[in-house]
Parts: C-alpha cells; sequence; structure tokens
C-alpha cells in the first residue's frame, strides 16, 4: 500500500457537481492498493498516520499528530499511484489490485482509521472525483508499507 499525505487547511471531492466528501484541517490522503497488499499494511499506515508528527505546537515546529489537533482525513482511492513507466510512455498499472480485491482493503483501511477515532470523509472507490485542496505549508510525504523494514 501506498499513501500520499498532504497537509491541509480545507480539502474537497466532488462528484459529478456534488460534493462527496469535505474537510477543513487535516490530512488529504491518496491510497493505492496493490493486489499483494494485506490486512498488515493497512495496520501498519494507519498507525504512522496516526502518529505522524506535520502539525506545528506553539513554537511552530511540527510537533503535533492528527489527534492532537482534531484534524480530519479526506481518502480517495487513488490506483494510478502503482503506475509503471519504466518501458515506453503509456503508465502500466499492472501492480495495482483488482476493485474486488482493493474494496475490501479500502473499506477497511476507513473503518481502522475510524476506530481511531479520526473523522474521515471519503470520495467513492472508482469514481470520476475531482479533488479539491489547499496544501498548508506545503507538506507533502509519500509513505509506501513495502518499506516498513
Amino acid at each position: 500500500m501506498k499513501v500520499v499525505i498532504q497537509r491541509v487547511s480545507e480539502a474537497s471531492v466532488t462528484i459529478e457537481k456534488q460534493i462527496k466528501g469535505e474537510i477543513d484541517h487535516g490530512y488529504m490522503i491518496l491510497l493505492g492498493i496493490e493486489h499483494n497488499d494485506q490486512e498488515e499494511d493497512i495496520s501498519w499506515l494507519v498507525n504512522k498516520i496516526k502518529n505522524l508528527r506535520v502539525f506545528g505546537d506553539e513554537d511552530g515546529k511540527m510537533n503535533k499528530s492528527i489527534k492532537d489537533v482534531a484534524g480530519s482525513i479526506l481518502l480517495i482511492s487513488q490506483f494510478t499511484l502503482h503506475a509503471s513507466t519504466k518501458k515506453g510512455n503509456r503508465p502500466s498499472f499492472i501492480k495495482a489490485a483488482r476493485p474486488e480485491r482493493a474494496i475490501p482493503l479500502y473499506e477497511s483501511f476507513i473503518a481502522a482509521l475510524i476506530n481511531e477515532e479520526i473523522n474521515v470523509e471519503t470520495g467513492e472507490f472508482g469514481g470520476d472525483m475531482k479533488v479539491s485542496l489547499v496544501n498548508d505549508g506545503p507538506v507533502t510525504i509519500i509513505i509506501d508499507s513495502k518499506n516498513k523494514l
């Protein structure tokens, strides 16, 4: 599993001109799921996300977590995070999980974040989404569960 985390002052996702999810401060997270990802990847990533200290403290240092600042998460499924561009100019998505594998993991990821008492808004898996955000900082961090060792 791979996530792109952006610290935001606001973010929203629109589907067919209707806002599906919207947050104030927190994270906008793009989640890419590979065909060989497991539940353990979810546990590891959620632990990283909830404890990541990238929000400013009283001295302006990145020292607070999303829970410390009562932030929210806008989670967007993003199979293109697993694009391979090694050959040619057309990306290959062969590593990305098929929907029958990815959807249960995506839903489990959402449930794991909610279980940590984090407010979560989402897009629609496989939907044609328009994502808007104001990146705060900017702060953008990429975490891949394949690099946990």
